[in-house]
């Protein structure tokens, strides 16, 4: 698979930017995500890469504004978007293996 690039926009400790996708919302999409998850904001045909407290977290967690599919996790340390800013370039890359 080719990788994506695209420029991001962060939201509190999350970045998301929009992909030309149509996906329905899988039975196990959630709302509430680990940081790192690598998710498909169905109804902003966006991908989100949370990365710590969302804006409308109750605490610490990665609350995101609706329910979302979960694609998969980040490898390394989720914390380095913390340096995105709004039109950062980002790349991403489909890796196969396991979390761990």
């Amino acid at each position: 698979m080719p990788a994506v690039q695209v420029g991001g926009a962060d939201l509190g400790e999350e970045v998301y930017f929009g992909l030309p996708i149509s996906v329905d919302l899988e039975a196990n999409a959630r709302q509430v995500v680990e940081p790192g998850t690598v998710c498909i904001w169905v109804q902003g045909h966006s991908m989100a890469l949370p990365f710590g407290p969302t804006p409308i977290a109750e605490g610490t967690e990665c609350k995101m504004v609706t329910p979302v599919n979960m694609l998969g996790w980040l490898e390394g340390d989720a914390r380095v978007l913390a340096k995105v800013r709004d039109g950062d370039p980002i790349e991403v890359h489909l890796i196969n293996g396991a979390r761990g």
